[in-house]
């Protein structure tokens, strides 16, 4: 069990609804690396292709982040969630199998591509 992240594009002030695409950032499992959404090819250009440039997304104006419960995350706590993680047994990684995960970040996050359940 786990939580994914969204990330809302062109909020409106008014009613805080996306005009358009939502963003899959990408889910976090207990015990595990977080499963960072990445690109891997230039059809989903929208998908961030690496923690930084998500970061940069976070910090855009007219965005939100949201978990599935609809919960608003703060984009330092969102950075935390993705860099801070610890397990008293250690994190578990993704198997690098090319077709969900792709790599290693540089902490505590795996580089996901593909569905997310």
């Amino acid at each position: 069990m786990g939580t994914n992240y969204y990330l809302h594009t062109d909020v409106c002030e008014h009613c805080g609804r996306s005009k358009e695409e939502v963003l899959h950032i990408g889910k976090s499992s207990a015990g595990w690396c977080f499963a960072l959404h990445v690109r891997q090819g230039t059809w989903e250009e929208e998908i961030p292709a690496n923690l930084t440039e998500w970061q940069s997304k976070f910090r855009e104006p007219k965005v939100l982040i949201k978990n599935e419960y609809d919960e608003v995350i703060m984009p330092d706590e969102m950075n935390d969630i993705i860099t801070k993680r610890s397990h008293p047994e250690g994190l578990g990684r993704h198997d690098i199998d090319g077709q969900y995960c792709i790599g290693r970040g540089d902490g505590t996050w795996d580089l996901c591509i593909g569905e997310f359940s």
